[in-house]
């Protein structure tokens, strides 16, 4: 699929199915969170993590067979694709980690960092241009992070900056992936990052066996935590691919918006799940980090020549 499709003019019911896929996706997304959230109680982040690219490779791999897409695969593009499946897996392994200590509402609200930082690097290193209303509406954000941040800390610890070191590791990541994605499939992108996450998280395992970290140490599940692991895994792939049919949908920038609709779907499931509900404190932070996520949308869809929020979601970790 040609990364074309993602910028061309889309006709009104194309931009409405488009709008309902993402509105899908970001509901099922915080699945994911939840179905780690069990697991994470008796199962090693980095197992997870690994299980959920399994899942992954095995779902793009017949896609990619289909339309020909590996026949675009190179060893000299192999690099990039190894870096990003490197800075995804200490992505979701430090996500994953957090959900061990933190509700999944808090860890998600704080991840949403993200757009913002990716603003700030987009800035840096690709020279788009920013005016100083995006970089206050940054600083706005962060302020709001902080007040999630600020409580979570006094309970757990370092833990809770581990969302906002996922959602750096995300970030370089889109940027990454917005570089590739000019003349790489999507769908082959997927797949090569779920084959060289899964790579990095068995390099960390076998250096983890037998040390009794939480983190890298892999076990054995019972049939309750094939269950869990079973179902990031295919959440992960239903969200992946809703997201990727709503970017060929619809433009990116309409979309974009939309993602914010994950903490409200994820603070809901949390509650029916956990008995877990933001207090009056943090609803204040993820309202603030939500309001300005959408005023630098609303600033680069207005003013920059291309948004840095146009890089799929689909291709980012879903």
């Amino acid at each position: 699929m040609s990364n074309s499709v993602y910028f061309r003019p889309a006709a009104a019911s194309e931009v409405s199915t488009g709008i309902l896929l993402m509105f899908l996706s970001v509901l099922v997304s915080p699945i994911i969170d939840i179905f780690s959230k069990l697991a994470i109680a008796t199962i090693p982040a980095a197992e997870i993590t690994a299980a959920r690219f399994v899942v992954q490779a095995l779902c793009m791999l017949p896609i990619v067979i289909w339309r020909g897409s590996w026949k675009t695969f190179s060893w000299r593009a192999n690099v990039f694709h190894a870096i990003r499946g490197a800075i995804i897996t200490i992505s979701m392994v430090s996500f994953v980690t957090t959900l061990k200590y933190m509700p999944v509402a808090d860890a998600i609200a704080i991840f949403f960092v993200e757009p913002i930082i990716l603003t700030i690097l987009s800035s840096i290193f690709l020279k788009e241009t920013i005016g100083w209303r995006r970089y206050t509406a940054c600083g706005v954000g962060f302020f709001g992070a902080m007040l999630i941040i600020q409580p979570s800390f006094q309970e757990v610890g370092y833990v809770a900056l581990l969302p906002v070191v996922s959602a750096l590791c995300i970030a370089i990541f889109a940027l990454m992936t917005r570089v590739l994605s000019h003349r790489e499939d999507p769908w082959a992108m997927q797949l090569q990052m779920g084959i060289w996450g899964l790579l990095f998280c068995a390099i960390v395992l076998a250096f983890g066996s037998g040390t009794g970290s939480d983190v890298f140490d892999a076990v054995m599940p019972d049939g309750r935590g094939y269950l869990y692991l079973l179902g990031v895994g295919v959440t992960a792939a239903i969200a992946g691919i809703f997201g990727v049919y709503a970017y060929r949908a619809a433009p990116a920038s309409t979309l974009a918006p939309l993602q914010y609709f994950e903490i409200v779907s994820a603070t809901f499931f949390a509650w029916l799940v956990f008995g877990d509900f933001p207090d009056a404190v943090k609803w204040l932070g993820i309202l603030i980090i939500i309001a300005s996520g959408l005023y630098i949308i609303w600033r680069e869809r207005r003013f920059a020549s291309k948004p840095v929020s146009d890089t799929p979601q689909s291709a980012l970790a879903p």
